[in-house]
């Protein structure tokens, strides 16, 4: 199936129904239908032929996603680019992927401008004011009459080429096929057929896959979308109180902003049902303070997952993060929110050690799994992670419980190795955690003559709050084994985080 009918079909059925908003424009299935088509003419006037790139530097937009179908509607391969990314970064993904068409939003026009002699890109369209000398996409479109075809595609051509951060070493090109976007979209929401389904707010950026996945979803279901820029906590409250949102996703930097912007107490959430989080660990101090802040009809839903399996593996429910019931049953609830959930349905999810045996319930070791969207591999270079029968390694450790809860206790490439012994630096954070001063930590190993690494850890305090390395190497004392201890512990005013929260580990390990 090619995913332009995401669009196209329920422009079919309610063609009228107003289904994207950004700024003060407001789109319907029928406006959007259209716009899709006459850019999908203009990629094809481009000279753009079908399994061609095109890619995308700028912030979400209304005219981004329909860059986005409209590349799936002339069969192309859509590159959305990562805008934080550094100039090197860039240059690579752009001229790895062989990309034909650039667009560009106004702020990246100097970036771009000044990469331009080292890229391979034959046509730079402006997607803003642009500059003399650009295209611009605005007029193009105003010019362009729609192209009416649809390409007719396999499942397996690559829909979408999406790049990891890199942190540690060059992006790696994740090839998303039209058959893995079907398979998730179809599998987990109904299509739109005039059912009032409510308003999503999004916030996190295209180039993501939470970003890309809720735009699909949204729009396929029916619920009409509302479309930030990027994320701003007061824009964000805002929102949800004036276009009545039902449905919004936050990674946990952005859940905190929330907590402490002023305007939160005065926010009407009247209408807000579902609050879904993800992109990294949640603290469990945050999304404790979180269910307490929100009103008790807001239900809040964990997701987790890989760019590579197409978004979400697992998901912890509204009803595991109400903290009710019997002391026994509250404890068994706190217990489970520090977990990422269930698998979905078309998940399985196994635990194994480094000899690759399966692990029975509360053992900790590498989280493999199988779906049937994993992606169809990296660009220009062997997946490392494929296992056999379908199977794929995660990287991510963890264990599962009796009732097929999992629980994560970091990267596998994070883990100490002190004297011969593997220590989960969840382990020593959540401990951490737990003292009344701190705010943030995050555990990383260092080299050591005497034991090959040890654990060090580097503290972020509340606001006003006091502590020192001596209390709180006294307080990990009566919780944790004399060899998880850390030896040295570090103050520091903020971690480093990559754009959707995850702690720059190896920024720490430098210092």
């Amino acid at each position: 199936m090619n995913t332009v009918n995401f669009v196209t079909i329920p422009s079919t059925i309610v063609p009228d129904q107003e289904i994207l908003v950004f700024g003060n424009r407001r789109l319907t299935y029928a406006r959007l239908a259209e716009h899709v088509g006459k850019l999908a003419a203009i990629f094809k006037q481009a000279g753009l032929k079908q399994r061609d790139v095109v890619a995308a530097l700028d912030t979400n937009s209304d005219w981004y996603i329909a860059s986005y179908y409209a590349a799936a509607k002339a069969g192309l391969t859509f590159l959305p680019l990562n805008y934080r990314a550094k100039e090197a970064e860039l240059e690579y993904m752009i001229n790895a992927a062989d990309a034909r068409t650039l667009l560009v939003g106004d702020r990246y026009l100097d970036l771009i401008e000044r990469l331009r002699p080292q890229l391979k890109v034959q046509n730079f369209i402006a997607i803003g004011e642009g500059k003399p000398g650009l295209s611009r996409l605005e007029d193009l479109v105003s010019n362009a009459d729609p192209d009416e075809g649809e390409a007719e595609v396999e499942d397996e051509d690559t829909s979408i080429l999406m790049y990891t951060s890199g942190t540690t070493s060059l992006p790696k090109g994740v090839m998303l096929s039209f058959r893995d976007f079907t398979a998730y979209v179809t599998a987990n929401v109904e299509m739109a057929d005039g059912t009032d389904r409510g308003v999503a707010l999004v916030c996190v950026p295209f180039y993501h896959i939470a970003g890309t996945t809720a735009y699909m979803t949204n729009i396929w279901t029916g619920r009409k979308l509302i479309v930030m820029p990027q994320f701003d906590a007061k824009t964000w409250l805002r929102l949800v109180e004036t276009e009545k949102v039902t449905h919004a996703f936050v990674v946990p930097t952005m859940m905190k902003q929330l907590l402490d912007e002023p305007s939160f107490a005065n926010t009407d959430f009247s209408t807000l049902t579902n609050l879904a989080y993800g992109g990294a660990a949640m603290p469990i101090q945050v999304i404790r303070r979180a269910i307490e802040a929100f009103p008790r009809h807001v239900g809040f839903v964990n997701a987790y997952g890989q760019t590579e399996t197409t978004s979400s593996l697992t998901v912890l429910g509204p009803d595991d993060h109400r903290i009710e019931g019997t002391p026994e049953e509250m404890e068994l609830k706190l217990k489970r929110l520090n977990s990422i959930g269930k698998p979905l349905p078309d998940v399985e999810i196994r635990v194994r050690d480094e000899d690759g045996n399966i692990l029975p319930s509360g053992q900790v070791g590498e989280i493999i799994i199988r779906t049937p969207r994993i992606m169809k591999g990296y660009a220009g270079r062997t997946d490392d992670a494929a296992l056999p029968e379908g199977w794929r390694a995660t990287g991510d450790l963890g264990w599962l419980d009796e009732e097929g809860y999992v629980f994560f206790a970091g990267r596998k490439d994070d883990m100490i190795i002190r004297g011969g012994e593997n220590i989960a630096p969840a382990e020593i954070e959540a401990v951490l955690m737990s003292h009344p001063a701190v705010d943030e930590v995050a555990v990383v190993g260092v080299p050591s003559e005497e034991w090959g690494q040890t654990v060090k850890a580097f503290v972020v305090l509340r606001k006003g709050a006091n502590a020192t390395e001596q209390e709180l190497g006294e307080f990990c004392r009566s919780r944790l084994a004399s060899f998880k201890r850390p030896e040295k512990i570090a103050f520091i005013d903020a971690l480093p985080k990559n754009q959707l929260g995850k702690i720059l580990r190896k920024d720490l390990r430098s210092q």
